[in-house]
């Protein structure tokens, strides 16, 4: 009997001192796990970026909600396909949403909370935004001190992006933004492969008009923070400059490449072909309307050398507008060479493959499509806004 209790007495005290040391072991990992991974997580759930402005800007790893402010930041995050992050929109596109293609293939961000007025140099309303509960702030066309001033007044990160130049379509500011929202969005497969379409594009075209000569042309009717008539061009207009074409403004001086030029200009330069952004063809009907003997008087109206063209410029450079264009244009200006290409068909493809869907049918619905213009009798349903 003494030995079975000295010998429970002794288990006891081991199992005691198991519990004891148990306890002993077990609060180290407690304080680690309490402490340790949260300051891992911390510093894992943080990436830090440099945006198109140069500026340095912490996001967090994983995004799921995001807003893009300004014109054209919405089409890059569609061209990404990450419609299903976007929470608010601006009233702009629900004031036009026609003209752009990322806004007719997904209808479904039309219903999105608004967060401000949207437009040229417009900034978001900040209440508004707040609400929606962003986790990143996607904005063009503002300076340093705009973005700094965004993201100090309602505490979210904002990511600058940038169309560049765009003289052609492989502009490589344009490029780096779009890896930088992949990136950010977890979308860098995409952005790559949107790069990589876009370069054949350009590439195949390029080869196609290589070594070609080239009759003069013109472009009228682009947009420019507005809709505007005949004077209103590009001297790097990118489908010309693409297909080597001789642009007859492509002599004359402009910052940022948009110019108005005289119309005396257009009358002593007289190009042989015309093309009018469709846009602006409002506008130009009207002025042909005021001012037939102008129109008239220039070559490429006489010879009925005068087409229409998909809005270049609406809430920025529409791009696959621009690449669709493009096969238009060059189409019309040397057929045999593009003999086997049809624009519709193929304006259709780089859409789908851009945001989604092929939506020739609506634009050419609204704005006339691809085609040649009679001044005295063409018509349109739509245009650009003359005062976003």
């Amino acid at each position: 009997m003494k030995r079975f209790l000295a010998i429970l007495l002794l288990m006891m005290v081991v199992a005691v001192s198991g519990c004891m040391g148990s306890n002993t072991i077990s609060s180290t990992p407690s304080s680690t796990t309490d402490v340790s991974p949260s300051v891992t997580t911390s510093q894992a759930s943080y990436v830090q970026i440099t945006d198109a402005l140069g500026r340095t800007v912490k996001v967090p790893a994983n995004v799921s909600r995001v807003v893009a402010v300004g014109p054209g930041a919405l089409r890059i995050l569609v061209y990404l396909n990450a419609t299903d992050k976007v929470v608010g929109i601006e009233e702009f596109e629900k004031r036009f949403p026609y003209g752009r293609p990322y806004i007719l293939a997904h209808p479904e961000l039309l219903k999105l909370p608004v967060i401000g007025a949207g437009g040229p140099g417009k900034l978001p309303d900040f209440e508004a935004l707040i609400k929606v509960h962003p986790q990143v702030i996607f904005m063009v066309f503002v300076s340093k001190q705009t973005a700094n001033e965004v993201q100090e007044k309602t505490g979210i990160p904002v990511v600058v992006l940038s169309y560049g130049t765009l003289e052609n379509f492989t502009d490589r500011e344009f490029f780096n933004s779009l890896l930088l929202a992949g990136k950010i969005l977890g979308k860098e497969k995409r952005a790559k492969e949107v790069i990589k379409f876009i370069e054949g594009q350009q590439s195949y075209l390029e080869n196609l008009t290589k070594g070609v000569k080239s009759p003069t042309v013109y472009v009228g009717g682009i947009g420019y923070k507005g809709a505007h008539g005949i004077t209103s061009t590009y001297t790097d207009y990118a489908p010309f400059t693409v297909l080597g074409l001789k642009n007859i403004a492509s002599k004359l001086k402009s910052e940022n490449g948009w110019i108005q030029v005289d119309k005396e200009f257009l009358l002593k330069e007289n190009p042989d072909y015309i093309f009018i952004d469709e846009g602006g063809l409002k506008i130009v009907l009207d002025d042909y309307r005021n001012n037939p003997d102008f129109y008239n008087s220039l070559k490429a109206v006489k010879e009925n050398h005068v087409y229409g063209v998909l809005p270049y410029n609406f809430y920025n450079t529409n791009i696959g507008i621009a690449i669709a264009d493009a096969y238009y244009i060059g189409k019309v200006i040397y057929p045999d060479k593009f003999k086997d290409i049809d624009p519709v068909k193929k304006a259709n493809e780089i859409f789908t493959f851009l945001v989604g869907k092929p939506v020739y049918g609506e634009l050419s619905k609204g704005f006339g499509g691809f085609g040649k213009i009679d001044l005295t009798s063409g018509n349109v349903t739509y245009g650009l806004p003359t005062n976003p």
